[in-house]
This record gives C-alpha cells, sequence and structure tokens, in this order.
C-alpha cells in the first residue's frame, strides 16, 4: 500500500521532507503493508500555524453553518463503510464485521453532535447593581490537539473531532502510528468531497515525539487525547507549562459482578462480550470477575465453554477473535499471564498463542489467584480474564473498587436493592446493570482515578470543548 498523503494542513495535503517512516503491520499476517512518513519539526510548525491562522475566523462562523460540516461528515462516513472498515482490518486486526459497525456507529456521534449546533447553552443572571445583567457565554478553546489510539481509530477520531468543531474549535490531530492508514484515508475523503475552510482540520503523522510536539507548542489551547495512563500523565506534565487545558480517557481494570439471583446464561453472554470484543483491546472491557461463590462453579463451566466456543481467525473473515494489534501487545499479555501462573493461577483455558501466523492470542480464564496478583490490578490489553469467588456484597465492593483505576464496571443481579447499592457505591465513572459493553452518545463517559478526566460524550462531553466568558452589561 502506497502512502504519499500524510500531512494534510492548509486546506491541502504536503509531502513531507522527513526521511523517517513508520512501517505499518497487518496483525493477521505480520507483514508490512505501508510506510508512513513522520513529520519533521518544521512540518508540524507549519500545521499548527494553519490551524492557528483558521481559529478566529472558525469561531466566528455561525453554529448552524458549523453544525451543517459535521452532519456532512456523519455523511462522509455512512458512504465509506466498507472502505474505511477493511483499512481498519488490515492495520488493526478488528474483525471485519466489527469494524464495519464501528463506522455507522461513529456517523451516529457525529450526527448527535452536530445537533447541539444550536443548543450551545449559557446563562444569564441578574446583576447586583439596577440596570445590570450579567451574561456567561461559552466560547471555543481555539485550537485543539487530538491524540488517537490505535484500537477504534476512526470512531475515536470523530468522537473528538466533531464536538470540537461544533463549538468553534479549530483541530490538529495525530494517530497512533500503528493506525495511521484509515485516518489519512478520511481525510482525503474530506477533501475531496466537503467544503472544509483552509486549516479548520488538520493532520499530521508520526510517533510519540510528534505528539509532544502539539501539546507543548504555543498555538494548542487545550488537549484532548485517549491511550494508556503514563501517555496521559506525560501529556498532563507538559501542558502544565502553558495550562491548557486537557481532556483524557485512559485505561480500565473493570470489575465484573455476578450475584447469585443473577441470569446466568444472560451474564454470560453479556461478559463475554464485554471481555472478548475487539480481542479484549477496550478500555471499558470487563477485567475482572467477582462470582458470588453460591454459582461460581457454575458460571465459570458456562463461561468456559462460551469462551471456548469463539472462533479465532482470519479477520476478513469476520470471526469472534481477531489478532492483536501488534507484537508487543502479544508479548505483554504473554507475560501478565506467566506472571499469573508464577504466582498460582490455574489457567481455566487458553493461556498460550495458538499455532498460527499473526498477533493472536487464545482467550484465557483465569482461577485460583488471591486479590493482590499483579493480572488482577494491571491493565491487559488482551482476552484474559481471572475470576474471584466472593461470599458477600461488602467483599464484592472492598475488592472491585480496590483499583487504581475508575473507568467502567459491571453489575449482574435481579435483586433490585442491591443493584442500586453497587450503582451507588461502586467507584467508578461509569457502572453497567445487567448489560453488556458499549455507550450511548446522549450520556457521559467519563473515568475516576487514573482513568483520566474530562470526559467524552453527551452534553458535558460537548460542552468541555468550550470555556465560559462573562460579560456584565450595565445599560444605564
Amino acid at each position: 500500500m502506497d502512502v504519499t498523503n500524510s500531512l494534510y494542513y492548509d486546506g491541502d495535503w504536503h509531502d513531507t521532507a522527513g526521511s523517517e517512516s513508520i512501517p505499518v503491520t497487518d496483525p493477521a499476517t505480520e507483514s508490512t503493508i505501508a510506510d508512513v512518513p513522520t513529520a519533521s519539526e518544521d512540518e508540524v510548525d507549519a500545521a499548527l500555524e494553519s490551524v492557528e491562522r483558521a481559529s478566529g475566523e472558525w469561531a466566528a462562523t455561525p453554529a448552524r453553518d458549523r453544525g451543517e460540516l459535521v452532519r456532512e461528515l456523519a455523511d462522509l462516513l455512512l458512504d465509506n463503510v466498507d472502505e474505511l472498515a477493511e483499512i481498519i482490518v488490515q492495520e488493526q486486526g478488528k474483525p471485519l464485521d466489527h469494524a464495519r459497525e464501528s463506522i455507522p456507529h461513529a456517523a451516529d456521534l457525529v450526527e448527535y453532535m452536530a445537533e447541539w449546533d444550536r443548543r450551545i447553552e449559557g446563562d444569564t443572571l441578574p446583576g447586583d447593581t439596577r440596570h445590570e445583567s450579567v451574561h456567561l457565554l461559552r466560547k471555543p478553546y481555539g485550537v485543539v490537539a487530538g491524540v488517537i489510539p490505535w484500537n477504534y481509530p476512526i470512531a475515536v477520531l470523530v468522537r473528538k473531532v466533531a464536538p470540537a468543531l461544533v463549538t468553534g474549535n479549530t483541530v490538529v490531530v495525530k494517530p497512533s502510528e500503528y493506525t495511521p492508514l484509515s485516518t489519512i484515508r478520511l481525510f482525503e475523503l474530506i477533501d475531496e468531497q466537503l467544503d472544509v475552510p483552509d486549516g479548520v482540520v488538520n493532520l499530521v503523522t508520526g510517533a510519540g515525539s510528534v505528539g509532544q510536539q502539539l501539546v507543548t507548542a504555543d498555538e494548542v489551547d487545550m488537549v484532548t487525547m485517549t491511550g494508556h495512563v503514563d501517555t496521559g500523565k506525560a501529556i498532563m506534565r507538559d501542558a502544565a507549562d502553558d495550562l491548557k487545558e486537557v481532556a483524557l480517557e485512559l485505561g480500565g481494570k473493570a470489575p465484573a459482578i455476578v450475584w447469585k439471583d443473577a441470569d446466568i446464561a444472560e451474564a454470560v453472554d453479556h461478559v463475554v462480550a464485554a471481555r472478548m470484543t475487539n480481542a479484549g483491546q477496550v478500555c471499558t472491557c470487563a477485567e475482572r470477575l467477582y462470582v458470588h461463590s453460591d454459582v461460581v462453579d457454575e458460571f465459570v463451566e458456562a463461561y468456559t465453554d462460551a469462551v471456548e466456543g469463539l472462533e479465532l481467525g482470519d479477520p476478513m473473515d469476520s470471526p469472534d477473535i481477531g489478532p492483536l494489534v501488534s507484537a508487543d501487545q502479544v508479548a505483554k499479555t504473554e507475560s501478565a499471564v506467566e506472571r499469573a501462573r508464577e504466582e498460582g493461577a490455574r489457567v481455566v483455558t487458553g493461556g498460550e498463542r495458538p499455532d498460527r501466523e499473526g498477533y493472536y492470542y487464545q482467550p484465557t480464564i483465569i482461577e485460583g489467584l488471591d486479590h493482590d496478583a499483579a493480572i488482577v490490578h494491571d491493565e491487559v490489553f488482551g482476552p484474559v480474564i481471572p475470576v474471584i469467588s466472593v461470599d458477600s456484597a461488602d467483599e464484592a465492593l472492598e475488592l472491585a473498587n480496590d483499583s487504581d483505576y475508575g473507568l467502567s464496571s459491571y453489575v449482574y443481579t435481579d435483586d433490585y436493592q442491591l443493584a442500586m447499592r453497587f450503582s451507588e457505591e461502586l467507584e467508578f465513572g461509569v457502572t453497567y446493570v445487567n448489560r453488556s459493553i458499549g455507550e450511548s452518545w446522549q450520556a457521559h463517559h467519563i473515568g475516576w482515578d487514573e482513568s483520566g478526566l474530562g470526559g467524552e460524550d453527551g452534553k458535558y462531553g460537548l460542552l468541555k470543548y468550550t470555556r465560559l466568558k462573562t460579560v456584565y452589561h450595565n445599560y444605564e
């Protein structure tokens, strides 16, 4: 796959003068499918000048016009589902049907955000003196830099770009070096088919140094990033020098509590999806299971049967489980399981790489661990889950909340009072009760503690891209 376009700024494509490039690998075959140029410092500076130059005019553009452009972006996604999905499969390893589903899902988010073009609300308050009123206005930050992860390269891209544009910000994005191809193709389609003012949306490619240059640039007013907690902390440190606004969606270690009165078959179906979707490479995945001792044997048996029935195969054939994104990701998953074995774990099923080409790892269930084991606390971006037996709600809550992360959590019970208690006392930004993984765009997606800050989606996710301005009107 030839990649000549990788830097898009000031409304046009630019050849990179840099000599460095990054190979993009097909996880299913371990072969290089493209080499993507790395932007030089001067080229990133040129993109930053472009996005800053466009900022004032775009902020002054009527919100209705901004919303119309975002609606056209949603249509563009829907018109190119198959092409974008196939690129995602090749660069990330996501099963084709899942990749296809992710594009309309992303378009749905974009449409939702476009609806806010006439709903960006401020407040009018009474003044403290006669003939005065106080207006609180929502204003854009200016220039937003978006750092995009590899696990959902298009969905997370538009999750940031759509609300930023609707609220009047201009945007420069850097995709993951693992999955830049779908982003590049989307920008080609934007350039070909949408009438976007020069400099409003911009693209630079490269490794972490390019992202760091964006974060530290004087032109950037806000940074939004989805990725690993260590990267998020580094971004906060770099952004602190200029006190930039930062929104971070980081890792998770979601607990799933299965109670003795739960519908076991339903809970199994939900937890299989909640852990094994995208080969476990989702930050909101259920990563640790707490099952009531009265039903733990029944649940593990049914869960094992379901996991062993999952098809592992070529992602273009839409199997249940595709490959992990990289050799490094497989190595991390292998290492986590081996350490669990050393700490006394019993592998119920899986626990190794299959004998086949590609970055695959078997869906894995682990039992017999103490709660202080590393795999119970460290995020594992792979299809692996430990099961721990619990005897009481107090114990389940204590163990579930014993985590540095606070992104998502799951509860399965038919006891209404217990469901309400778990919902109230689980220390996570999101709790799913008797359902599986997945967000609604009108809700709010936010992590607590080391899972991030700022939040995304819904009214509050959109308003994150604005700052308040207070105007005192004295009309005496």
